[in-house]
């Protein structure tokens, strides 16, 4: 699915839904840091109008997520806690910075295409528990909060690399060859994750871990 080089085990859906609440609080934060990203990315280049109205528009929308989302922690009773550490994202965050440079160092296009990579496998995610929703005969409420959410992301997926194409001076080309090299190492990065969940005593998935 879009960019991702290794697929999600099916078995991730299951435990995800065997402790939903856990689910959607993780999820809650998730939109929370995608929007506190995309405004911090907007903070850094503020003289440059069109990429501060596609953050911006990408922030809101997020922040709109993280408000359905906490709606529907409030109708179950479930407190949303403090943020965990995404150790996932921090793990490709990492990957990128050991990319060797295009021309020049450009920390814009990859902090863009570690976006992509990170809205890519979320995209996913909502997929797979869409499917497992259904499949359960779970609440149409989730089913449909997934579906929508797989949309957005897909679209949240195109808007990052159009922006990376555009922060590498329209070379799309060495853009695509980047994002299929930071792919493979997130597909390291994501086969290693039930190990490093079961090493550590985690008892639940997570939506990225």
């Amino acid at each position: 699915m879009l960019c991702l080089q290794r697929s999600t085990d099916a078995a991730w859906a299951e435990e995800a839904l065997a402790d939903l609440d856990a689910v959607l609080v993780d999820h809650a934060h998730c939109e929370m840091k995608a929007a506190t990203n995309a405004l911090s990315l907007a903070a850094r280049h503020p003289a440059d109008f069109e990429l501060l109205r596609a953050l911006t528009d990408l922030a809101r929308e997020e922040i709109e997520h993280f408000q359905r989302v906490l709606a529907i922690l409030e109708s179950r009773g479930v407190a949303l806690g403090p943020p965990p550490v995404d150790e996932y994202a921090a793990d490709v965050r990492r990957a990128a910075s050991r990319l060797p440079h295009l021309a020049r160092p450009n920390p814009l296009l990859d902090r863009l295409l570690v976006g992509a990579l990170i809205e890519a496998r979320s995209c996913e995610r909502f997929k797979l528990l869409a499917e497992a929703t259904a499949r359960t005969g779970g609440p149409d409420e989730l089913r449909a909060l997934w579906t929508d959410l797989l949309a957005s992301e897909a679209s949240h997926y195109r808007t990052f690399v159009d922006l990376a194409v555009r922060a590498a001076c329209g070379e799309r080309t060495a853009v695509v060859a980047r994002l299929e090299r930071l792919a493979e190492l997130e597909a390291s990065i994501v086969q290693a994750l039930p190990a490093r969940r079961h090493a550590t005593g985690a008892t639940r998935a997570t939506m990225h871990g």
